[in-house]
């Protein structure tokens, strides 16, 4: 089995062409960035990936990239599930084709208030489809969005039913005594919150790192809070995420690397996101802008 992830983990954004289309080149570029610049590993393909609006093919040919490229595959998982079983098992014999540490698994989620003998099927399926190669499976839980509930329960029916095939989980609810409980489950079960935040908790407590969008902006800064204790660091970082209260995180991550890298391809999203507002994009990057000048001073 691979070798669990920890860490800082940047929930990568994925570049969009003006056809619509992934932009490999791009995306790997700011792989390589985030990873020289702070980054313990990177969540390719998630919700801020934008995984969900693109297809199996667009979702298999980023993949391909990633490795085409050269990147460390041993320190990313990818988001592979999907609505359907038979894609979900698509997309994860592929990451585990290429080499990728693990596979982050969304449950099903068009149908709400299945029971729970339908979710232990689904990953039922993806396992015994890839059992000639065991990449590790993370249960991805942002009941927000799927409607549905990683339980702490349910944890560990699969848990006790799957073994060592189930790893860990990164938690998007918000839900920080969630997160803990889930945590509490096996040592060997690895709990990423979706919050830099969480990292004092990850170098001393309960948790194995966080997996969060804003690291696509300051993965420095998570770096020197995770490793060294930072916290100032970590009170910028959280500063920076902070920014996003009560605006769409993806287009705003977005509009924002834009910005950073001075490329305005950054900015676009893949329907149904819209692009980042005029007013908020200005709010934000003024708000960036004063606390990287803080720290320069």
């Amino acid at each position: 089995m691979t070798k669990t992830l920890h860490g800082v983990i940047a929930a990568i954004a994925t570049a969009v062409d003006d056809k619509g289309e992934p932009d490999c080149a791009r995306s790997t570029a700011l792989a390589r960035f985030l990873l020289d610049t702070g980054c313990d590993g990177l969540n390719v393909l998630g919700t801020t990936g934008e995984a969900t609006s693109f297809s199996l093919d667009q979702r298999r040919r980023v993949m391909s990239a990633y490795a085409a490229a050269g990147l460390p595959l041993g320190r990313m998982m990818v988001g592979t599930g999907a609505a359907a079983l038979a894609d979900a098992v698509a997309l994860t014999k592929h990451a585990a084709e290429l080499g990728f540490a693990g596979a982050l698994v969304l449950p099903p989620f068009y149908y709400k208030g299945v029971h729970d003998d339908g979710l232990v099927a689904y990953i039922d399926g993806i396992l015994a489809a890839t059992a000639a190669r065991p990449i590790p499976i993370y249960l991805y839980h942002f009941p927000a969005q799927s409607g549905l509930h990683w339980r702490v329960g349910l944890i560990r029916r699969l848990l006790d039913t799957f073994g060592e095939r189930i790893v860990g989980l990164k938690d998007s609810s918000g839900d920080m005594a969630y997160a803990r409980e889930a945590a509490s489950i096996l040592p060997r079960f690895k709990v990423f919150p979706s919050t830099e935040a969480a990292l004092p908790e990850a170098r001393s407590g309960p948790f194995a790192g966080c997996i969060s969008a804003t690291a696509n902006l300051n993965a420095d800064l998570c770096a020197r809070a995770y490793r060294s204790g930072d916290t100032a660091a970590l009170g910028e970082a959280v500063a920076i995420r902070k920014l996003f209260d009560g605006k769409p995180l993806v287009p705003g991550v977005k509009a924002l690397l834009a910005h950073i890298h001075s490329d305005s391809h950054w900015a676009r999203v893949e329907p149904p996101l819209s692009a980042f507002p005029a007013a908020d994009r200005a709010a934000v990057i003024a708000g960036y802008d004063a606390v990287r000048a803080k720290r320069v001073a």
